[in-house]
């Protein structure tokens, strides 16, 4: 296991929807900006039937995502691993191009969603908040949607709104939360920090391999930032 912030993401989304009752034969999940993570594979192990998507490759900076294996532009390309059985995951996994900027009518409603730190990389904070309202469409009641971000882990009033990686922070996200709360949804929200000493380590630039938990955006930067995760589960209707 590496102390690594990328497979904290995957097992916080995935720890996140198995305690929810999500991971089981039945249950359909939607994915955004899969990549070529782990996830859909994992969750068409344990029965789920999966539509994943990713932005289509004549849109995709490809320094920035198709060289570092960021982006998925296949099927194949989601179970490179051999998670789950080649068979099954054919039978349970579908894959298609979307724009998070541009969430189309038509994909259905599904028991979850999930995104693990891409919604940060849409232009502004703006849009990033954007999507998290508007891909609730998507969910059923009762359903779940876990999504990983870039935090701010220095400030809660410096930090960038614009441009390729934006930071959330604690207010930000706290914001957010309310809005959704008055939309009827319950979100779980926690800022705890960590005092572990690979909590304590903040990489730089060129950064190490492990700890990797926190991190100094760039070598000019005097941002710290880490993942953080945010639950969204939509109302049963009873």
């Amino acid at each position: 296991m590496r102390m690594h912030r990328k497979v904290w993401e995957y097992c916080y989304i995935a720890q996140a929807l198995q305690e929810r009752g999500m991971l089981r034969p039945g249950r359909r999940g939607l994915g955004f900006a899969v990549g070529e993570e782990p996830l859909s594979a994992m969750f068409a192990a344990f029965g789920c039937e999966i539509v994943a998507t990713d932005l289509d490759t004549d849109k995709v900076d490809k320094a920035m995502w198709v060289d570092t294996q960021q982006h998925a532009a296949s099927l194949e390309a989601l179970n490179r691993r051999g998670i789950c059985d080649a068979d099954a995951f054919r039978q349970r996994v579908t894959f298609r191009f979307l724009d998070m900027r541009e969430l189309p009518d038509g994909l259905g409603t599904f028991d979850f969603i999930w995104s693990s730190c891409s919604l940060e990389h849409l232009g502004t904070m703006a849009l990033g908040e954007k999507f998290i309202l508007e891909s609730l469409k998507y969910l059923r009641r009762g359903g779940v949607a876990v999504h990983t971000t870039e935090f701010n882990a220095r400030w809660n009033f410096l930090t960038l709104r614009r441009g390729p990686t934006v930071l959330f922070r604690r207010r930000d996200l706290e914001r957010i939360a309310k809005r959704l709360g008055q939309l009827g949804y319950a979100v779980d929200l926690d800022f705890t920090r960590g005092d572990l000493p690979c909590d304590k380590v903040v990489d730089r630039p060129p950064y190490s391999q492990e700890p990797h938990l926190k991190l100094v955006l760039s070598s000019r930067s005097i941002h710290v930032l880490t993942s953080f995760g945010l639950i969204i589960e939509a109302p049963s209707g009873d």
